[in-house]
C-alpha cells in the first residue's frame, strides 16, 4: 500500500508515535510518503531526519494532494490528513 501522511499538525501532534508507525508499516512493506501543500523552498522544508525516514516527501506547492500524486503516476491508497479537504482542494494562496 502506499500511505500518505500529512505533515503540519499530523505527524508534527506526535512525532514519535507517528516514526513508530512509518517504521512498522515500511517494515511489512508498505511505502509512507509525507505528502504537504508546503512549497520546496528553504523555509518550508520538511526536516530532514523525516525525509530520511519516510519512503519519500513530496511538496506539492499548495495544490490538491490527490490530483498532484496522481498526475505523477503514484496514487495514494490511504490518506492520513488532519484537513482531508485538502486532498481534493487547492488551499487559498491569496495571490
Amino acid at each position: 500500500m502506499r500511505i500518505a501522511l500529512d505533515y503540519d499538525k499530523t505527524y508534527t501532534a506526535d512525532p514519535e508515535m507517528w516514526d513508530c508507525f512509518i517504521t512498522l508499516a515500511k517494515a511489512r512493506g508498505h511505502s509512507v510518503e509525507v505528502v504537504t501543500m508546503r512549497r520546496r523552498e528553504w523555509s518550508e522544508v520538511i526536516p530532514e531526519q523525516l525525509s530520511e525516514r519516510a519512503s519519500r516527501v513530496e511538496y506539492t506547492d499548495r495544490k490538491a494532494k490527490k490530483p498532484h500524486m496522481e498526475a505523477l503516476g503514484r496514487p495514494v491508497d490511504i490518506w492520513i490528513d488532519d484537513m482531508p479537504q485538502f486532498i481534493l482542494q487547492d488551499a487559498w494562496t491569496g495571490d
